[in-house]
């Protein structure tokens, strides 16, 4: 879908191009307006500095100062993979995937609405109007809690100057020229549309001469049809982040880490330090996460059902667990997945550098998400991960959740929080059990085996670098010999060449410590891991697979658990309970 809208700035323009002067008049009936329009029409090109506008002898005469040239968008071809439609502040688009012959990388290829090239140059007038008349504070612009209010502020006054401009617009031709204004002018030009792709993780802007770059949910690593006109544009975009994240980017200071008031992360670097140009990295937070389900799902297969039905029966009694495997192998999704099945009676302190971590609605009324802060100019004013780990301790925390560990100092008060009763869940760069435990025995961590004993499970995650298909690798018991070594008691294992995951040994440490203090024999252990087993099937069949309808079934199971285990046992519809 390519929506195009053609305005009365088009026509005149373009009546004027090659013409030298032309009456008002004529201007008038070719663009199907009145005089009196015209002229206002006129009068608002030349304030734009578009036309020149000569008034003498009764009469008014129009010229062009400089033609402007329309931007040329190559047609793609090429097998479609996969498309949809979006749509922000009214602005629609639609998306196609295609596997180009030429290209080593697929396409991705946004079409939106269609602007003449007059009508785009004449809303930059429109931009320094809007900019008159809504003035914010510094402090206004930085503080994300009211950053939606003033997102509508400035998209209300948007149509409302744009329906000024145009007088003969529909409420509908309003609005999403006034979405496309607001774009300008508050949000990220170009990029503000690929930002309301909730598929995208990463938008990524290699300069000017490279059309912009996404990794998509779906489809890994994708080429756009997205170019920017020069460098200036992509400067521009760095510095309205940099003013709504109360940083600055400029010669002197080349490099910035930034937030978005959506909880994107965001890197941006300017020419020379980057050497092709100005880029801008943003790593998205998920919108749609990955859930259990999803995991447990023939189309990923990331873990059986038997393996997602122990972590749960570890997560519902607070097991402490460390989520490891090298870069891009899902250890933070894999986290963020099994946190949304923690019991509702918890309170939730997550600590991350980037905000990933995202639980359901019914835990979010007791969850404080924790952020990381670089230093301002000044060098004043960083908040690290130690900091905030210590700071969530005196929170009366029931569970913490780290998104990574990388340092002695937080091993350290992750192990001691553990060690001082409280649910501890991170993630740490490793690629077996057995190798993240050296990690932490040895230089620079150091930990010593009395705190390591109270890690109770490691899941190892796995990711294929031929296919790009992730799986859990391995779920680790951590126990302590008699020796007061640490020993792994490896429990589910995933054949590489089989593609099969196997249970190659009995829990017992989890065991233990659930009859120690649930009260539970073995064989209730057993049935209510059984029975977790056969409400994932039952979830799996009926498609409860969104992060929040998840969070709904578990509400209720862990309020009434008989009733969704009978529900799973007569394959009733998940509306039923909910």
């Amino acid at each position: 879908m390519e929506v195009g809208i053609s305005t009365s700035v088009d026509i005149i323009c373009r009546a004027l191009e090659g013409k030298g002067e032309v009456g008002i008049e004529e201007l008038a009936r070719v663009s199907g307006i009145t005089v009196a329009e015209a002229l206002k029409q006129c009068s608002s090109l030349e304030d734009a500095g578009l036309v020149e506008v000569k008034k003498g002898l009764g009469k008014v005469l129009v010229s062009l100062k400089k033609p402007v040239q329309e931007e040329f968008i190559p047609k793609i071809e090429g097998n479609v993979i996969d498309k949809y439609e979006l749509e922000l502040h009214s602005v629609p688009a639609s998306v196609r995937i295609l596997d180009v012959k030429e290209d080593p990388l697929p396409i991705y290829e946004m079409k939106s609405v269609a602007l003449g090239p007059y009508t785009s140059e004449y809303l930059g007038h429109l931009r320094e109007i809007i900019a008159q008349r809504i003035a914010l504070e510094p402090s206004e612009i930085i503080d994300q809690r009211k950053a939606s209010l003033i997102e509508d502020r400035f998209y209300r006054a948007c149509v409302k100057l744009v329906g000024e401009a145009f007088p003969r617009f529909d409420e509908k031709t309003a609005k999403i020229v006034g979405g496309i204004l607001l774009h300008d002018v508050y949000g990220l030009g170009r990029i503000e549309m690929l930002m309301s792709d909730d598929l995208l993780e990463e938008i990524v802007i290699n300069g000017s001469y490279e059309p912009i770059v996404v990794y998509h949910k779906k489809h890994g690593w994708l080429k756009t049809n997205v170019l920017f006109k020069g460098e200036e544009e992509i400067y521009n975009i760095a510095t309205q982040i940099g003013r709504k994240a109360g940083k600055e980017i400029n010669v002197m200071n080349p490099i910035m880490d930034a937030h978005l008031p959506s909880g994107d992360r965001v890197n941006a670097t300017l020419f020379p330090v980057s050497a092709y140009g100005d880029t801008i990295t943003i790593r998205r937070f998920v919108r749609e996460p990955w859930t259990i389900v999803d995991f447990i799902d023939d189309s990923l297969k990331t873990m059986s059902v038997d393996m997602a039905a122990f972590l749960w029966e570890a997560m519902q009694y607070e097991m402490n667990m460390l989520v490891v495997g090298g870069t891009a192998s899902g250890k933070t999704s894999t986290l963020n997945t099994l946190c949304a099945l923690i019991p509702p009676a918890n309170r939730i302190i997550t600590i991350e550098d980037t905000r990933e971590i995202n639980l359901p609605q019914y835990l979010k009324y007791n969850w404080v998400p924790l952020i990381t802060r670089g230093a301002s100019i000044e060098g004043k004013g960083k908040v690290d991960m130690l900091d905030l780990m210590v700071s969530s301790l005196r929170m009366r925390p029931d569970r913490v959740i780290v998104g990574e560990v990388r340092r002695r100092e937080e091993a350290e008060v992750l192990f001691e929080a553990m060690h001082t009763g409280h649910a501890v869940y991170s993630t740490i760069h490793a690629d077996t059990g057995d190798q993240v435990m050296r990690r932490l025995i040895n230089p620079p961590f150091a930990i010593p085996n009395t705190e390591l004993e109270s890690l109770h499970l490691i899941v190892v995650m796995y990711r294929d670098r031929k296919t790009g298909k992730r799986r859990v690798y391995e779920i680790d018991e951590v126990n302590l010999g008699a020796g007061g070594e640490i020993n792994l008691n490896r429990i589910y294992r995933w054949r590489v060449r089989t593609d099969e995951f196997e249970k190659i040994g009995e829990s017992t440490r989890v065991f233990s410590e659930l009859s120690l203090h649930a009260g539970m024999s073995i064989d209730e252990i057993v049935e209510d891991i059984d029975n977790k087993a056969k409400v994932l099937e039952w979830m799996k069949k009926n498609k409860v697979r969104s992060i929040d309808k998840i969070g709904s079934v578990m509400a209720v199971f862990y309020k009434n658990p008989q009733k969704v285990i009978q529900a799973a046992e007569k394959n009733a519809k998940p509306e039923s309970i909910l």
